[in-house]
């Protein structure tokens, strides 16, 4: 029987990209559309690690089963690491990903050092509130307009040399082999089989309890 873990996201090219990564595994991953509605998690933390653990206690809690986020963003350089953190609302609470790249295009027109990189924090954690961290990171430049259908969020302008492709020209296997997310779920894969032994400790056993009712 494979062990449902809950993405706590929303999100489907994430979903895809996590469900892609980790098929070989006796797991299987649903996200926040496979439940009913549940309290929106308030992103307030100061780091991304921080975000993700929030995200993933606070699912793990609701639904009682193991959940799994990450919270990822891109750092650049000439603005001191922002948008960082406010990645996903670098344009307002409600910005579309267009309005996001839009918005940095207009902010980073008259620079130069277009180095940038994504970083990425995955927590996976139980109902108890336990939980295990992994990190990743890749490092690239901003380019001057999109390129590319793939992907999701800044991938259109994080352009990776050592491919000479942007994110969002790569397919989901190149993309996982050198972006943040890919060597954070790499890790994770690597440790996945400590990981469901981890989760087979860790998760709340409950005992089943014969009716005590007696027939009339």
């Amino acid at each position: 029987m494979k062990q449902i873990i809950v993405l706590a996201t929303t999100n489907k090219g994430k979903t895809k990209e996590f469900k892609e990564l980790l098929k070989d595994f006796p797991i299987e991953i649903k996200d926040l559309s496979d439940f009913g509605p549940i309290p929106e998690v308030i992103e307030d933390g100061e780091t991304f690690d921080d975000n993700a653990y929030k995200k993933a206690s606070f699912t793990a809690k609701v639904l009682g089963y193991p959940a799994m986020a990450d919270d990822s963003g891109l750092c650049v350089d000439v603005l001191d690491g922002a948008p960082g953190v406010y990645s996903a609302r670098y344009a307002g609470e409600t910005a579309t990903d267009a309005q996001n790249v839009e918005k940095l295009l207009d902010v980073l027109k008259d620079e130069e050092n277009r180095k940038a990189a994504f970083e990425c924090v995955i927590s996976i954690a139980v109902p108890t509130g336990a939980a295990l961290t992994y990190e990743g990171r890749c490092e690239g430049v901003l380019t001057r307009e999109p390129f590319g259908d793939n992907g999701f969020g800044y991938d259109p302008l994080f352009f990776f040399p050592e491919l000479n492709k942007t994110f969002a020209q790569l397919s989901i296997a190149e993309k996982g082999d050198i972006s943040h997310r890919g060597k954070a779920l790499k890790d994770v894969s690597r440790e996945m089989d400590k990981i469901i032994e981890w989760l087979e400790m860790n998760m709340p056993q409950f005992s089943r309890v014969p009716c005590q009712g007696s027939a009339e």
